[in-house]
């Protein structure tokens, strides 16, 4: 019990300094308060703040010097990889420069990816990645989690490519996709329209057709960004995804 309550205290320090920081309340360059300070503020100990700084200086977002204290890095230099930083990201709302990131990392890994899963996809492969297609169908039908589904089936392509990096990046990529499944599947029937798409990429992969399987994965990725920019010219406000920080710091 002691234990946990301490994991808490940490848990919640760092989690207040990070959301913070990407929420521009410390901006680049900018120093946050001293460890008395900040303790007295957040009613914690020191140490608890210097455990703190520590995992924020390991996600990218501070350094900390000699004479200097800790100070905020530019955002190219935040672990974007890094699942609390895009929960704080979500939670604070997003922006057009990260959602335009994340899809041109989707079309520089995922057709390259689909080439390889073609090749190399094992009966079990393909069976994890079909489930998740049903798993989207029934999200559809029955009013269940949707992206949940939509996730494991991207994340089980990446899996299918047999190969070690690939599937260590489908784990670090899983919070960014998430959050932009999020941000689309808000679109008006987007969520029934992209069913027949996915169903083209994995009956490319199950033909083991790597040129078909590519050309597949374009027309969905082209399909999330043309809606992506559909929504940033808008001008609406981007959405606080509250609820996808909470699903991503439980994952």
């Amino acid at each position: 019990m002691i234990t946990n309550t301490i994991k808490n205290v940490h848990g919640n320090t760092v989690d207040y300094l990070g959301e913070a920081i990407v929420a521009g309340r410390y901006g680049a360059g900018a120093s946050i308060p001293p460890e008395p300070i900040l303790g007295g503020q957040l009613g914690v100990s020191r140490t608890v703040i210097r455990e703190a700084v520590k995992s924020l200086i390991a996600k990218g977002l501070v350094t900390t010097g000699p004479k200097v204290g800790t100070r905020v890095l530019p955002e190219e230099q935040w672990n974007w990889f890094d699942p609390d930083v895009i929960a704080w990201q979500a939670k604070a709302g997003l922006s057009p420069e990260f959602l335009r990131d994340l899809m041109d990392l989707r079309r520089v890994v995922e057709p390259a990816a689909l080439r390889l899963a073609a090749q190399r996809a094992t009966p079990e492969d393909i069976a994890k990645v079909a489930d998740a297609l049903e798993g989207m169908k029934r999200g559809l039908k029955e009013g269940g989690d949707y992206i949940k589904y939509d996730l494991q089936f991207h994340q089980g392509l990446l899996q299918a490519c047999r190969n070690r990096m690939l599937i260590q990046m489908s784990k670090a990529l899983g919070a960014l996709l998430r959050t932009g499944f999020e941000l689309t599947a808000r679109k008006k029937g987007g969520p029934a329209n992209s069913i027949p798409l996915h169903q083209a990429v994995l009956d490319a992969v199950v033909a083991h057709d790597p040129v078909k399987a590519e050309k597949a994965i374009l027309v969905l990725i082209d399909g999330a960004h043309q809606d992506i920019e559909e929504i940033l010219a808008s001008r609406r406000r981007l959405p606080r995804l509250s609820r996808l920080a909470s699903v991503l710091r439980a994952a």
